[in-house]
């Protein structure tokens, strides 16, 4: 029989609505459509930011200094390459009338913008604003209640805001903001008292290149010429890492839940394409009766399949397709991509070929068994189970190899994937394995005298029991609920518990060291029990580590050791005479008060690990120019939790002491203070100072860990739906089956209320033997998500794990039940002379 033959004979069989096969479309719609819209908007921002990364960091190179700026000699070896654009950024309060707010000053010179256009919402595209104005976000005009033309006050400086900005190209590159932006002409910092020796305070130089140059290669030829500037570099292609980190992560989870969701669905469509056939078993008897070969059969239900599951992919491409937009919509303003339609090819056929692969997997072993069906199979349906082809296994292999390879080869981090994969693997099993001693133990168990639950035990072990496809369906389906209810729970325990309870009120910036008397009575005088914490703050980068004569300077590294990031760039420094509280010291010594010897630091322990430093090897600071030595006298273990002060590096005060400086301070009022008359006083006494109210950032952490948590919900939310799709594949597979045996049962004089009774005592004793199992397996999964690629704490609610868990339960047997109804209504005279 030709192909051509073949697929006639298929297409008239085949149903319209596709009868039989929906839950193969359903479970290939919901993988592909999930890697769709996942691939699309990845491949959409990935390009965005490639395409605009000139503009989004308004250079093609940037050099980011702390507490200075380039030099003559740098500034003139950077213009070598062409038009230079210069600016500081710092954290600063903006005051009108009786309102003030931190923001986030941008002070820019009149060649701002290189690249890309500020646009006002008067319409107006402009660079630097004239002397006297600035420009105000919206943010910062909404909190202050003011608009343009009014007076605002930054530092010493009345001021009139110009205008109100609609976009700015270089926005997401200028990171997180402890408050919304105000950009102000160059020189407003050093007029308004903002930038003195000490102050804590960036400075970026961009420049445009005026002929077709290498970003790379320009700042390895500046570092070369100025290898201990401390120059953090920037280039066009890597504008804004943090987005693109995020990208990647973010990718990367709902990647894995797209292929998760059709690695389970997977065991759906095996389930259901297996009830499809079954059911067809009359059809391919008689076709064999009329000369079909077994290959025959093969191809006519092989295409069938083929082309059910290219209905239910495509589908799932469209729908994946249009909910991208959506997407993007809810990522606009945090990340450059267009809310409209977009197609991206490369995702497209990604998810198709994930989705037929899996179809061809899961759907080949009980295609290869239809060829066996022999003709006697019109006499004998029901009591004569067919074996396993082996050449079945071959297909499921090479299909798996396929799938591996594939997402190994289009990951951007081969190694999760791997691991990931490999997890699925072990889980599946598993799985496998306790399947296979239900079965063994409910052959060995003794016999119940109540005839229901003895059968209900005997349809665990029977031949042609379907316990290994439910014992898989349940075991991921309640997996599934256990991994939604504790990634939840893990993310608002991260939400609730930790931050609100350490967090103080107030941090304060640029505290004059000749002021802090005057500080701290101001602080007391609205709040006699106010706790305040005041450190040194300076800014210093690691210029050189490592043992005595075997020193590695920094800036000849290829590549900063994982896990060692404190290497890169200017840091906080700060000095102390006793450990800072919420450390502890891991090995060493402190050196205590009034230390006059060596100069010493004390460092961070898993700093120390990925850097191979140990207790009495040296770090060399550039701190303003100055190189310091130090030698490391201890190891600490910080809480990084506590929202304190928390620096990698604490150094001796003998060892910078000198350095010009100011001081940071936390202030946490008692409960029921109003912190409102406090900040007006702080920003009338203190105006060159910032105060930043905890509150907001608070916030602003709780609306991100929302949004992941909604992110996982959604996500976690299509691997429950495709466990489910699995539970109902397990039970359509077995249909065929237990009408058989309901028609049975109803002839010897069984009526319906014990055959309903039968089957949910078999489901319940599954689902209670895998309760445990799925509790672990959901739990393992969840702890991964959340601390090794969401890295937050692991703080689920188990009474609402539990409480999901018995849910998920409930929702098994309500399937069961509604899987028996159809079998209830069969009758025996009917069924009889169709079986």
């Amino acid at each position: 029989m030709s192909w051509a033959t073949a697929w006639r004979i298929a297409r008239r069989d085949l149903n319209a609505r596709f009868r039989g096969l929906r839950l193969l479309l359903v479970c290939l719609f919901l993988g592909t459509g999930a890697l769709t819209a996942i691939g699309s908007l990845t491949a959409a921002i990935e390009r965005e930011i490639a395409a605009s990364g000139q503009e989004l960091l308004g250079g093609d190179l940037e050099i980011e200094l702390w507490q200075r700026g380039l030099d003559d000699e740098e500034t003139a070896a950077l213009a070598e390459y062409g038009e230079l654009s210069r600016g500081y950024r710092m954290q600063a309060m903006a005051r009108a009338g009786e309102q003030a707010v931190p923001v986030g000053l941008k002070a820019v010179d009149d060649a701002y913008p290189l690249y890309g256009e500020l646009a006002l919402q008067d319409g107006r595209s402009v660079g630097a604003p004239p002397a006297g104005e600035v420009w105000l976000g919206q943010g910062a005009a909404d909190r202050l209640g003011i608009a343009t033309g009014d007076a605002v006050t930054i530092g010493t400086q009345r001021l009139t805001v110009g205008g109100i900005i609609a976009s700015e190209p270089d926005k997401l590159s200028e990171g997180f903001q402890l408050g919304p932006i105000v950009i102000a002409a160059e020189e407003l910092p050093i007029r308004a008292g903002l930038i003195a020796p000490g102050s804590m305070y960036q400075t970026k130089t961009r420049v445009a290149f005026d002929s077709m140059r290498d970003p790379v290669e320009v700042r390895e030829a500046l570092e070369a010429r100025f290898p201990e500037a401390g120059f953090d570099f920037r280039t066009a292609d890597r504008a804004s890492p943090g987005a693109d980190r995020f990208v990647s992560r973010m990718s990367e989870f709902l990647t894995l839940v797209g292929l998760a969701a059709l690695v389970i669905a997977g065991i759906g469509i095996g389930g259901g394409v297996t009830s499809y056939l079954d059911a067809r078993r009359q059809g391919i008897a008689t076709l064999k009766i009329l000369g079909a070969s077994s290959g025959d059969i093969a191809r006519i239900y092989a295409l069938q399949i083929f082309a059910a599951a290219m209905v239910g992919s495509l589908a799932g491409i469209v729908v994946g397709i249009a909910v991208t937009p959506v997407l993007a919509l809810a990522l606009q303003g945090l990340l450059p991509v267009d809310s409209g339609v977009v197609i991206d090819p490369g995702a497209i056929l990604l998810a198709l070929a994930y989705g037929l692969l899996v179809a061809l997997i899961f759907a080949a072993p009980p295609l290869m068994r239809a060829r066996q069906f022999p003709a006697m199979a019109l006499m004998r349906a029901r009591i004569a189970p067919l074996g396993r082809d082996r050449r079945a296994w071959k297909i499921v292999a090479a299909g798996l190899v396929a799938i591996v390879a594939l997402a190994l080869l289009t990951a951007s981090r081969p190694e999760l994937s791997a691991m990931f994969l490999a997890g699925a693997a072990v889980a599946l099993g598993l799985l496998a394995l306790l399947a296979m001693g239900i079965r063994r133990l409910a052959a060995a168990l003794p016999r119940p005298s109540s005839p229901i639950a003895r059968n209900a035990l005997a349809n665990l072990h029977r031949p042609g029991s379907n316990t290994t496809a439910l014992v898989t369906a349940l075991g991921f389906g309640l997996a599934a609920f256990v991994l939604l209810a504790a990634v939840q729970t893990a993310i608002d325990g991260n939400i609730e518990q930790r931050v609100p309870e350490q967090a103080p009120d107030y941090f304060v910036l640029d505290i004059p060291r000749d002021r802090v008397g005057d500080f701290e009575r101001l602080v007391w005088a609205e709040d006699e029990q106010a706790s305040i914490r005041a450190v040194p703050a300076l800014r210093g980068a690691v210029l050189a580590f490592g043992s005595e004569g075997e020193m590695t300077r920094t800036a000849t590294l290829e590549e900063i050791p994982d896990g060692a990031w404190a290497l890169r760039g200017e840091r906080g420094l700060t000095y102390a005479d006793d450990v800072p509280d919420g450390n502890t010291i891991v090995a060493g010594q402190w050196w205590g008060p009034f230390h006059s010897g060596e100069p010493l630091v004390s460092i961070d322990e898993e700093f120390a690990e990925a850097a191979g430093l140990e207790i009495g090897d040296l770090l060399t600071f550039g701190v303003l120019g100055v190189e310091r030595t130090v030698r490391i006298a201890n190891l600490r273990r910080i809480d990084w939790e506590s929202l304190g002060f928390n620096y990698v590096f604490v150094l001796s005060p003998n060892a910078i002491r000198d350095a010009p400086h100011n001081l940071a301070a936390t202030i946490e009022l008692t409960q029921g203070t109003p912190t409102g008359p406090l900040l007006q006083a702080l920003v009338r006494e203190f105006p060159s100072s910032s105060v930043i109210e905890v509150g907001n950032v608070l916030q602003q952490a709780r609306t991100l860990l929302e949004q992941v948590g909604l992110a996982t919900l959604a996500a976690a939310g299509v691997a429950v739906l495709a466990g489910l799709a699995v539970l109902l594949g397990a039970i359509a597979a077995a249909r065929a089956q237990r009408t058989y045996d309901t028609v049975i049962l109803r002839v010897l004089g069984a009526n319906r209320r014990q055959i309903l009774t039968m089957q949910l005592v078999e489901y319940l004793l599954l689902a209670g033997v895998l309760a445990l199992v799925a509790l672990g397996l959901g739990s393992l999964t969840a702890w991964l998500v959340v601390t090794q690629l969401f890295e937050f704490d692991w703080l689920p609610d188990w009474l609402t794990v539990l409480a999901v868990l018995g849910l998920g339960i409930a929702v098994v047997l309500v399937f069961a039940v509604m899987g028996s109804f159809p079998l209830l209504r069969a009758k025996p005279a009917q069924a009889l002379r169709t079986l």
